[in-house]
């Protein structure tokens, strides 16, 4: 199996290339902007994984890395989206600005790589696609309504492409991690508190959350689990979710890639 991971020189992209390495038969593409981070994270790994550096965001990146994909493998069966960051601000500090940036990264970027791709994978059927999103991209709180913005539309967008790609073999699953313990995200004022430890989890479980979304078929995966029952309450009691969520400010959900610590 040939399986690209974006965001992969640390916190979950790393835990997920980690995660893959570790498959039999399986060849890991790491792709970043930090190739410093990439290059020791390959000699961890051994096997040669390939080593992409790029930003997303570039113009030019998603056909760089699709010409590398067919050059040296000529196939991709799993491709993992998962590189996005967050920058906390309301609407009325960031303005269309901070809307503009989170979407650049969290939504265009996945879009415009999963473009380029896209007939790799469709080629190499059955394969699948991975769309790291966030439990944000079902339940908005303050501070960070840009960023649920782009992970709602990565979520919306995935659903439908996955109802378009099956009949090409694609399959497209959604992972959607809430508070998440990384490098730059310790989440020290949940971990600490007995009430709310339970809803941290980490890198390598939302690993293990990608496999289940990717080889394994599932349409979605919560990390943790019970997070789900935040997006059922969000549709069925929209006033009470409000209400519960306007007593009070927790830190965001962590990036999958914070632009200063992650990528």
């Amino acid at each position: 199996m040939i399986a690209l991971v974006t965001g992969a020189s640390s916190g979950i992209g790393e835990a997920t290339a980690r995660r893959l390495a570790r498959e039999p038969g399986t060849h890991v593409i790491l792709v970043a902007r930090r190739e410093e981070r990439l290059r020791g994270l390959a000699l961890e790994l051994g096997g040669e994984p390939t080593v992409i550096v790029a930003d997303l965001t570039d113009a030019a990146a998603p056909a760089r890395i699709a010409q590398t994909v067919e050059t040296w493998h000529g196939r991709l069966d799993l491709l993992v989206n998962n590189a996005g960051a967050v920058w906390r601000e309301t609407f009325g500090e960031g303005g269309w600005d901070n809307v503009r940036r989170h979407m650049e990264l969290n939504f265009d970027a996945q879009v415009r790589l999963t473009e380029a791709l896209l007939p790799l994978l469709r080629r190499s059927a059955p394969s699948a696609i991975v769309n790291v999103a966030s439990t944000a991209g079902r339940v908005a709180r303050a501070d960070t309504g840009a960023y649920s913005a782009s992970k709602f539309a990565l979520a919306g967008w995935s659903d439908a492409l996955h109802l378009e790609e099956r009949e090409h073999g694609v399959h497209v699953g959604l992972v959607l991690p809430g508070f998440v313990v990384t490098e730059g995200f310790p989440q020290r004022q949940l971990v600490d508190r007995r009430l709310t430890r339970w809803i941290v989890s980490t890198p390598d479980k939302v690993a293990a959350a990608i496999m289940d979304a990717g080889p394994g078929g599932r349409a979605e995966r919560y990390v943790p689990r019970p997070y789900w029952l935040g997006a059922v309450a969000r549709v069925a009691l929209p006033r009470a979710t409000r209400r519960v969520l306007g007593g009070g400010r927790l830190p965001v959900a962590p990036p999958t890639q914070a632009d200063a610590t992650e990528g």
